[in-house]
């Protein structure tokens, strides 16, 4: 799908639509609990509904009502997963799957893109060979087989979080107690701690120990009448941005005391709009995209912490160089580094591609607002965020979906 967008002035209140991160989390959690809960707050993002066939896939059912979903979780030292698990191209659903289907000890089969399977792998690899289990890997699924036992666990903290979470979901279930501890540096620390915040709003304890390790006690259930996702502060990010390129954009829906670590996009923009300061972005990777476009509209920008780029839906820091290049905006990428330099700004003379990547896409749209333009490849927001152009067009910037 190609859209068209407009040189326009963003202004009027949007909503935050809800964090897609919470939002797995805790229907993971309401999936492992054995009595009913109703989360509220689901979107129909293409990541969610793959969280929600996979876990379909393991036994649990659920029922939709609008933006509610009632969830009866099951017991998973029991399931024997007959189907695969379709986790399409969400890369949390794939590593927080993994060690589900490691506790029982049931053969297991995960499906993805070959874009996801190429997305590394190598800690869980690591881990079963550790501890006796089997793990193998082609171009499109991924097959363990546990079963996962308690003990003591170590994990690299530079590669990424969902690995770290996947395995705090199910160490509380297993029979004795056990410890996680996270080689330094610990990247994207705020995630890990919206795992412990999820599994808390299910009764389910662990505990920093100290700076690297968590505790986690055994044979603890989960259980939660109701749970609410709240807003997401990395989606919330494209608006801001709007704001910053001249925008007046109110957004609601987003709590002040939340621990998501996106929240840091307000402070890093008011320093592009300063000068051109120097960023780490390694604990908030998502936003890298939006802020190598807003970097590239006011003063250009030095980023830090980008490895990790490399490995999400594209390799965001090479993409975004070549669409910026189009703007007449030119960057250079290094291994931990992208610099953006501050240049004068023009209309594309071609369509804008969208590299299959939503916050590439989302990004692209936020620049279009300062010269109009056409996005080839806009289909790819649904992954996070489906209605992003019906928002964006209730804030009077006037959006034409040209269909292929």
């Amino acid at each position: 799908m190609k859209v068209k967008i407009n040189k326009g002035k963003a202004k009027g209140f949007v909503k935050a639509p809800p964090s897609k991160s919470m939002a797995h989390r805790l229907l993971i959690c309401a999936g492992l609990s054995e009595k009913e809960c109703v989360v509220h707050g689901i979107s129909e993002s293409e990541d969610v509904l793959a969280t929600l066939d996979c876990l379909t896939t393991i036994g649990v059912k659920w029922q939709r009502k609008e933006d509610t979903i009632t969830v009866q979780g099951v017991d998973i030292t029991k399931i024997s997963a007959e189907s695969i698990l379709n986790c399409r191209e969400s890369g949390s659903t794939l590593r927080f799957f993994v060690p589900i289907c490691l506790v029982s000890g049931a053969n297991a089969v995960l499906s993805g893109s070959e874009r996801l399977m190429e997305r590394p792998m190598g800690i869980y690899e690591n881990l079963c060979k550790e501890k006796g289990m089997i793990f193998s890997k082609d171009k499109t699924t991924l097959m363990v087989k546990g079963p996962l036992k308690p003990g003591n666990f170590k994990m690299a903290g530079n590669v990424s979080s969902q690995f770290i979470s996947g395995l705090l979901f199910v160490l509380p279930l297993l029979s004795k107690d056990s410890t996680l501890t996270i080689t330094p540096p610990i990247e994207s620390r705020s995630y890990i701690d919206m795992t412990m915040a999820a599994l808390a709003q299910f009764g389910v304890e662990t505990v920093w120990q100290d700076e690297n390790t968590i505790y986690i006690k055994g044979n603890q259930k989960y259980s939660a009448d109701e749970a609410y996702v709240e807003g997401d502060y990395s989606n919330a990010a494209f608006f801001e941005a709007l704001n910053v390129l001249g925008g007046n954009v109110q957004i609601g829906n987003l709590s002040p005391s939340s621990i998501q670590g996106d929240r840091v996009y307000s402070k890093m923009f008011e320093q592009l709009k300063e000068g051109t300061p120097i960023l780490n972005i390694s604990g908030c990777p998502d936003l890298g995209p939006i802020l190598f476009a807003v970097s590239a509209a006011v003063n250009g920008g030095v980023f830090s912490g980008t490895s990790r780029l490399k490995i999400k839906e594209s390799d965001r820091g090479q993409v975004m160089a070549e669409e910026l290049k189009k703007f007449g905006v030119s960057a250079s990428l290094y291994d931990d580094e992208i610099i953006i330099y501050p240049t004068k700004f023009e209309r594309p003379k071609e369509a804008l591609y969208g590299h299959n990547d939503h916050r590439i896409v989302m990004s692209e749209a936020v620049l279009l607002t300062l010269t109009g333009g056409i996005i080839d490849g806009a289909e790819a927001v649904t992954k996070s965020f489906p209605d992003f152009f019906e928002k964006l067009a209730s804030l009077g910037i006037e959006v034409e979906k040209i269909e292929d």
